[in-house]
């Protein structure tokens, strides 16, 4: 099987030093590469800038922006057999990135202009859909309700639902919704990785 993992977090440069991220360590993706090296799919993950050893086996894309992970993915989902989209990609980036360095004199306020990054998964899903598609949802409020409406609204097969707490984390509460199916786990990064490879295939 040809799978295709997402991890991490993007980064949406406000100028040439400064950024707007989140606190995603890229595990939960790294985890999903291992075991699907580990089973023997091929594997692609695409990366966003995180502090982690690469899964042996696998072929490693890396990515910094939303956009710039958008295109890696869907360059690579038209020879996908299964999507795992785990990466934490970034809503909003600025409209423009000024070159240099913002200076703080003479500004007691700065002003930026943002506009909506590309929804990856649903353009995936569009143009050239893989056979399965798991993606991921962190909710902090109505966490069930709000995960299936993306799961339908993106079209997914499965979705992994959770809170902030799981960022960063070894291990976490997660729920897994699919059509037909919900489940309640409290597990490793790890132990999710084999329940998401389990479903996929």
């Amino acid at each position: 099987m040809n799978l295709l993992v997402t991890a991490g977090p993007t980064r949406e440069y406000l100028d040439a030093v400064r950024y707007l991220s989140n606190a995603s360590s890229g595990r939960m993706g790294y985890e999903v590469a291992r075991e699907g090296v580990r089973r023997g799919h091929r594997v692609v993950l695409v990366t966003g800038p995180v502090a982690l050893r690469v899964p042996v086996g696998a072929r490693v894309v890396r990515v910094t922006s939303a956009v710039e992970m958008r295109d890696a993915v869907l360059a690579e989902a038209a020879e996908a057999d299964a999507l795992v989209m785990a990466a934490a990609v970034a809503d909003f980036r600025p409209r423009r990135r000024l070159p240099g360095k913002i200076k703080k004199s003479g500004r007691r306020t700065l002003e930026v202009d943002f506009v909506r990054n590309p929804d990856i998964l649903t353009e995936v899903c569009r143009r050239s859909r893989p056979r399965v598609v798991v993606g991921f949802a962190l909710e902090e409020e109505r966490v069930a309700e709000e995960a299936r409406r993306k799961l339908r609204a993106k079209r997914l097969d499965m979705i992994v639902a959770n809170t902030s707490a799981a960022m960063g984390a070894a291990a976490a509460a997660f729920r897994l919704l699919g059509e037909g199916f919900e489940r309640e786990v409290r597990a490793s990064k790890r132990r999710l990785a084999r329940l998401i490879l389990d479903f996929v295939e």
